[in-house]
This record gives C-alpha cells, sequence and structure tokens, in this order.
C-alpha cells in the first residue's frame, strides 16, 4: 500500500496524531477514535494493522497489552517526497512573515507616537 493510501484515510491520521503524542496502548487508541468516529474496536483494530503492516506505527507487548508507537521512517519518506512542493508554499509563508512584520512596525510606530 502506497504511504498516501494509508495517510488518506482520516481514521489512519487521527491514530497517528494520537501516536505522535506518545506511546499508547491500543485500548486507549480505541477508546478514543471509537468516541470521535463511532466505528467498532474490530475496525479501530483494523486500522492499527494497516498501520503497523505499512511500517506507520510499532507496537511492543507488555504483559496483556499492546503499545504503538509512531514509526517515523515512512513519514521521513513522505516528507522527502513533499520536499518537491515546499516552494509553493515557502515563497507563501515568507510574503506572510514580511507582512506581518511591517503590521507589527507599523504598531510599533504608532504606539511610540501616542506615547510622545
Amino acid at each position: 500500500m502506497h504511504a498516501f493510501d494509508v495517510l488518506g484515510d482520516p481514521v489512519r491520521r487521527r491514530i497517528l496524531e494520537l501516536l505522535a503524542e506518545g506511546e499508547r496502548s491500543s485500548g486507549e487508541v480505541t477508546a478514543v477514535i471509537q468516541q470521535e468516529f463511532g466505528i467498532s474496536q474490530p475496525a479501530v483494530s483494523q486500522h492499527l494493522r494497516v498501520l503497523r503492516d505499512n511500517g506507520f506505527a510499532n507496537v511492543r507487548a507488555q504483559g496483556t497489552r499492546r503499545l504503538y508507537a509512531v514509526d517515523p521512517g515512512p513519514l521521513q519518506e513522505v516528507d522527502l517526497w513533499l520536499e518537491r512542493f515546499r516552494g509553493f508554499w515557502n515563497q507563501r509563508l515568507d510574503a506572510l512573515a514580511t507582512e506581518l512584520a511591517r503590521g507589527k512596525r507599523e504598531r510599533r510606530i504608532k504606539d511610540d507616537t501616542k506615547d510622545a
């Protein structure tokens, strides 16, 4: 399965967001996903399996619990693929930063003239 096929699903993206905050048990992940998406425990387990089978998540046993964590490898591959497109938004972000700095400077000048 291609990385974007894995990441294209909103449930899997949300699971990755949860795991990005730190290692979580399958029960913790299931509780959040069930509450937010209203899907069954077996459906959540299937999403966890897709993430694990495609290298986006690692699992380790701790007694009877299964603890999941993000595996950054595939995300780094996605990041590398996106690199060629960053120029499209970096230029706009640079322009936004310039406008924000200009607005700050104008407010500072205005405040300085009020105080004088």
